[in-house]
């Protein structure tokens, strides 16, 4: 059985691929296993050198590999370039950590005992990773896995499956240590199951995590699991209005509105909210929908064609509902590609569909509240809490907001952004685990505790 990769904007087939046989799936099992036996007693130093080895091999080839991208899934070139900035910068982040993280937890000094913790590799780490950051997501998994003395076995999405091939080629020098794997969602279940994988980290939706959960419960594995988000803006008062506006707009279209992290709804204080509005309105208008390989292109196709029907019901559901629309609302007719016109929404209820959905497209819903307590309330009002952002000039209500709001990072000020210090987790329907940080570290090894007696 063969597999088709359709280019969003011109509907043409870019590449076609065979999946793995039962017998290739196992041989790269096999091939992970071993490889595991022998990386984990390699010296973290020299580990750490081939792995930058491997990252070389994307430095050198960054101008297509952002081509490729944005051929698989519609990203505009320009896009795909800086995700290539931020790949570099994840990865190298996580290398200058691992050596301090990774260093043994030794406990005060007791006559006659040592005591340390270990921090030691899990084993085989299975990446199951997502199409619209196709670099960046399988990057948070890679790196700090090999750094820490795992092997991996890599499915990429089917809309980038190309993109986890360069990482099994960028450590083909280390044969069997990066796998990728081409495979239907039964034989991704089957690898799941295997009693060779030791953990599994999955990125996508919420009914694919608790597939995976259920897989996992089968055996004594963790796993982890960023399902995704409908992460809210808080535009208080005494917000800059013109720069909460202008970033916003950016945060909730960016990438066509597909990352887990964009904005997908804000709520505006009524002091603010008409001019907020209009500014918003301004920004979503000069966005230039086009060719994803032409640089002045802000706007590409959505990588997967039913999604115009999801989000023109959602629209839908949100003017049946007493909302006003501002700007787009629908899909762009005449066009081949996928593209779905930027599209701005006010007066929204929290109960409409686009409130409460995920939407993973470049729309924005507004709303007007009173005051901060009613903007928390409205914030939480969601079963995810992936991110959530707070736009103010005072660090006191930014905090005040920040220990009370339902989510895994709080911004003041800025969105739609993952820092590699702090770790990226979620909570509610968003999900479980850590990825980044010292933190991805830890969720990526397991401890051994050393209780030494000298002598008798």
């Amino acid at each position: 059985m063969r597999h088709k990769v359709i280019n969003p904007f011109n509907q043409t087939v870019y590449h076609e691929m065979a999946f793995d046989r039962p017998e290739e799936r196992d041989r790269k099992i096999h091939n992970a296993r071993e490889a595991f036996r022998t990386w984990r007693r390699v010296p973290l130093s020299e580990r750490i050198a081939i792995i930058q080895e491997g990252l070389d091999y994307f430095d050198r080839r960054r101008e297509p590999i952002a081509a490729e991208i944005t051929a698989q899934m519609g990203k505009p070139i320009r896009e795909a370039r800086a995700e290539l900035d931020r790949f570099f910068e994840r990865a190298n982040h996580m290398l200058a950590a691992a050596p301090k993280v990774l260093a043994p937890d030794v406990l005060p000094a007791q006559p006659g005992l040592e005591r340390c913790v270990w921090h030691e590799p899990l084993g085989v780490i299975f990446d199951i990773a997502a199409w619209n950051y196709p670099l960046l997501i399988a990057v948070n998994v890679v790196v700090p896995a090999l750094a820490a003395g795992n092997s991996v076995l890599l499915k990429h999405s089917a809309r980038t499956p190309l993109c986890g091939g360069y990482f099994e080629k960028a450590w083909a020098h280390y044969p069997g240590l990066v796998n990728h794997l081409v495979l239907s969602h039964e034989d991704t279940a089957a690898v799941i199951r295997d009693p060779r994988v030791d953990h599994v980290v999955f990125t996508g939706s919420v009914n694919g995590g608790r597939h995976i959960q259920g897989l996992i419960g089968e055996r004594f594995i963790g796993a982890g699991l960023e399902l995704g988000g409908k992460d809210p803006a808080y535009v208080a008062g005494d917000a800059d209005l013109a720069f909460a506006a202008a970033n916003l707009v950016e945060g909730a279209c960016y990438n066509a509105g597909q990352s887990c992290c964009a904005v997908e709804r804000v709520y505006v204080h009524r002091d603010l909210y008409e001019a907020f509005a209009a500014q918003a309105q301004a920004a979503i208008n000069a966005l230039r929908p086009g060719d994803p390989m032409d640089p002045s292109t802000t706007l590409g196709p959505l990588a997967d064609r039913r999604a115009l029907d999801r989000l023109e019901s959602q629209v839908q559901d949100a003017l049946q509902r007493g909302a006003r629309l501002l700007a787009g609302g629908q899909r762009l007719r005449g066009r081949t590609g996928n593209f779905f016109a930027p599209t701005l929404l006010a007066d929204v209820p929290n109960a409409a569909e686009v409130m409460q959905a995920e939407s993973f497209g470049p729309i924005l819903p507004l709303q007007a509240v009173i005051d901060d307590r009613q903007a928390l309330e409205r914030m939480n009002d969601s079963r995810y809490g992936l991110t959530a952002s707070v736009w103010t000039r005072s660090r006191q209500r930014a905090e005040w907001l920040a220990t009370r709001l339902e989510a895994g990072t709080v911004y003041q000020n800025r969105c739609d952004y993952l820092d590699p210090g702090l770790p990226w987790s979620g909570v509610k329907d968003s999900g479980r685990g850590v990825s980044l940080s010292p933190y991805g570290y830890y969720h990526l090894t397991r401890t051994k505790s050393l209780n030494f007696r000298e002598g008798n």
